[in-house]
């Protein structure tokens, strides 16, 4: 899909909103470790995993630490504001 359709990371489901912001403040995880901090269920996770990656915004890699499972992280970091401000614009006075 790679972004063919334009969706972008507002358009997902809250589901896949949430991965993205456990993988923000973490940093790289695996799909256990997000399943963990999440607490939604491992399918739901491998969801949104799967449609974070649709759009380019998450990529895995091989987790060195143990062979069998994948290492997530955020790939194309989304702006936190629409109009590309930053956050702490209104505060600086």
């Amino acid at each position: 899909m790679s972004d063919s359709d334009g969706e972008q990371l507002p358009d997902l489901p809250p589901s896949a909103k949430l991965v993205y912001k456990v993988l923000e403040y973490n940093g790289p995880m695996t799909q256990k470790g997000i399943v963990e901090e999440s607490m939604l269920s491992a399918r739901t996770v491998r969801y949104a995993l799967e449609r974070l990656e649709d759009i380019d915004i998450v990529s895995e890699d091989v987790y060195f630490a143990d062979a069998r499972q994948n290492l997530y992280e955020i790939s194309t970091p989304v702006e936190a504001a629409a109009d590309g401000g930053s956050e702490t614009a209104c505060c600086d006075d």
